[in-house]
């Protein structure tokens, strides 16, 4: 797996007082990306603009090769994973808003991705998934370099097994630990589309749940075909996950269009959706062989039978458990954050964001997006999407300048952010954030 282009952070940060409208702005300001004089380079080396919502500003925070996932560290340190290169890297901001400094935090690992922090009996651990195990290590505030390591689940199904002989489509591991003490571990598909994924053991396509120490592992959902996003609803017990769904699907009715069984862009641009769903215990979603059908909308979509597995419906999807929501098919969803237990503006606190890395099969490109969902704390499900930045992907050219992948409120003190806030007007006639925090986000460039 190379990943080896260059990755870019950005920031994001409110500059003018934000009310609370019935439904927060989206991404409709062209804005010049702000960027240091020492990251003028690459991608960088030209003028960049993106689309945000008003009253804010964005800016670029640093350059990391190959970034994917990000953590905030208890002090407000942020860890970068960079799976091509086997490391993941520590940025700490600059008092003065520079250049934050740069430290090789951990190394030598196999295709680093998700992190998490968790605290246990006092102790602070720093979770790191590798393809094939998931490491734990010690933490104290401050640390520049991992140490402590502790292997507690090995031998995860990766490339290296050799029922698979080299090839493993979601190899990637993602976590998420919840209040309930257990730790969550995503295991994605080995392939587009297939039924050897659901006998294998474990299974493939499917969250398991153990120990916080890795100890007793089960299998808690399946027919999820690549979670990537894993994360806890604050203040909840659950689990919820955004998911790229399957490829190349073909046309599953027999029906008056003569299009039976047949793969062509007015069916496969939009189907199967991707989806954004809450996971129970038990849950089977569907894949690989029933498929959300979002003709009617993304909210509770029926299934239809998979052409490829289960044209002849012999397994049950009046069986399956129905999504929460959907995304636009093929939009690749990545990184999910909920805003609720975070420091960033209080209009968009109740909701969740997603980031959408950006569609390889369509015919017309989509995604290329971090995209906003917000909540309704009555039904405690996300609301309709809104497009929260956008501007990577030139819709014209269908060129794409960078691909988002993942985001995180720092938790730092004001005087540390590379984004300035000016005061709050005099008076204020709605809420006004003082600190200088931001929102940061990687994007692949």
């Amino acid at each position: 797996m190379a990943m080896t282009k260059p990755a870019l952070l950005l920031a994001i940060a409110p500059f003018l007082p934000l009310s609370a409208p019935a439904a927060p702005p989206g991404a409709m300001i062209r804005t010049r990306v702000s960027v240091p004089d020492a990251l003028k380079q690459g991608t960088f080396s030209t003028d960049r603009y993106l689309n945000i919502p008003p009253g804010f500003r964005i800016s670029l925070f640093a350059l990391v090769s190959g970034a994917r996932f990000m953590a905030v560290a208890p002090n407000g340190d942020i860890l970068v994973s960079q799976p091509g290169s086997g490391q993941v890297t520590l940025l700490r901001s600059a008092t003065n808003g520079g250049v934050p400094q740069s430290f090789t935090f951990a190394s030598g690992l196999q295709a680093p991705h998700d992190m998490v922090f968790y605290t246990t009996g006092g102790t602070t651990y720093l979770y790191i998934t590798e393809k094939n195990q998931i490491n734990r290590y010690r933490y104290v505030s401050g640390d520049t370099a991992a140490h402590d390591r502790q292997v507690i689940i090995k031998n995860l199904p990766n490339s290296s097994t050799p029922e698979l002989r080299g090839a493993y489509a979601h190899e990637l591991k993602n976590i998420a630990l919840g209040s309930d003490g257990h730790l969550y571990v995503s295991i994605g598909s080995s392939c587009n589309v297939c039924a050897d994924d659901t006998v294998s053991d474990p299974v493939r396509g499917a969250i398991y749940q153990y120990n916080a120490d890795g100890t007793g592992g089960r299998l808690f959902a399946r027919g999820l075909r690549n979670a990537e996003g894993v994360r806890f609803l604050p203040g909840t017990n659950t689990l919820w996950v955004a998911v790229n769904n399957r490829d190349q699907l073909p046309y599953p009715f027999q029906d008056a269009t003569g299009n039976y069984g047949q793969l062509f862009w007015g069916y496969v641009d939009n189907h199967p959706p991707d989806l954004f769903t809450a996971v129970r215990d038990g849950g089977n979603y569907g894949w690989p062989f029933c498929d959300s059908n979002p003709d009617q909308g993304f909210d509770r979509m029926p299934f239809d039978p998979d052409f490829d597995t289960n044209r002849d419906a012999h397994v049950d999807c009046g069986k399956m458990d129905v999504p929460s929501k959907g995304i636009q098919a093929h939009s690749a969803p990545l990184g999910l954050l909920f805003l609720h237990d975070t420091s960033f503006a209080q209009v968009y606190r109740e909701g969740a964001v997603i980031l959408l890395h950006g569609s390889w099969d369509r015919s017309h490109k989509t995604g290329y997006k971090m995209a906003y969902f917000p909540w309704n704390s009555s039904t405690q499900l996300p609301g309709g999407q809104i497009d929260f930045i956008t501007g990577w992907l030139d819709d014209a050219s269908q060129n794409a300048w960078g691909r988002p992948v993942a985001a995180v409120v720092d938790r730092a003190p004001s005087t540390s952010w590379p984004i300035r806030r000016p005061p709050c007007p005099r008076p204020a006639v709605s809420p006004c954030y003082r600190r200088n925090r931001s929102d940061r986000f990687t994007a692949q460039a």
